[in-house]
Order: C-alpha cells, then structure tokens, then sequence
C-alpha cells in the first residue's frame, strides 16, 4: 500500500490562506478550519493554550484578540514550506491596538491538514510582544 503525496495540494491551500491573509482578509482561514480544529498558542502568555474546535477559536481566541485592534491586521508572509500533511509559514504581522501599541509580531505556524482542512495549527511567536502590547483575554463565561 503506497501514500499518496497531498503535500503539494496542502501547500497550495496554505498559500491560498496567506495570500488572502495578506490582504487583511482571513475568511479563507476560518473557511479551511475543520469543525475539530485545534489551535496551539506555545508560550505562558494568558493566550497561551489549545483552542479545540472551531467555535472555540473564533469565539475565545479570534474574536477576544480582534476586538483589541483599531484596524485591519495585515500579514507579511515570508516563507512557506510543505512536506506530507505538514505545512510551515514564516510570516509577520502589524496592526495599532485600541489601547495605541503597536502590535507587530512574527510567527511560525505549523499547519497539520487533513482532507483539504486545517487539523491542527500551532503557533510560535514573540511572547514578550504579546505581554507588551495585547490585555489578557476575558473570562469565558460558562
């Protein structure tokens, strides 16, 4: 039983995600999450964890984090590379926050897909800027 290789369709979803994320535009990443999506921040920040499933991230992370931007938030990407259901993006952000930070971050996002969808994301970034410029996320309730 030979594997087939879906490294290049993954690699093409992935850039198809950035492309639109670099246009301030990330519905083409909320569109290629699974319903059981996970998302791992790294880190000991108060936004460091797993978000499991979709609902969860765009409701106790996205949304949480979004509010406290005063505009768009733009992605620079700088590198993608792909090998089996793994793909890695090297990519940079920035955008004011309501409270006049600025917060300009860089990432490593590894990608886990499955079926032409996200899996599972985690994400490495600069934690010392997200204790700077970002509040710690509010209670969820319930």
């Amino acid at each position: 039983m030979h594997t087939i290789d879906h490294s290049i369709d993954n690699k093409a979803l992935v850039q198809r995600i950035h492309a639109e994320l670099d246009k301030g535009n990330g519905q083409a990443f909320i569109d290629s999450l699974a319903d059981d999506a996970s998302w791992t921040l790294e880190g000991s920040t108060p936004w460091s964890r797993t978000y499991q499933g979709k609902q969860a991230i765009r409701e106790e992370l996205i949304r949480p984090l979004f509010a406290q931007f005063a505009g768009p938030y733009v992605s620079k990407t700088e590198c993608i590379v792909a090998e089996g259901d793994r793909v890695v993006v090297l990519f940079s952000g920035d955008v004011p926050t309501k409270a006049g930070k600025r917060y300009n971050n860089r990432y490593c996002y590894v990608y886990r897909l499955e079926g032409g969808q996200v899996k599972a994301l985690t994400e490495y970034f600069d934690t010392a800027l997200v204790e700077r410029a970002l509040d710690a996320p509010t209670a969820h309730a319930g």
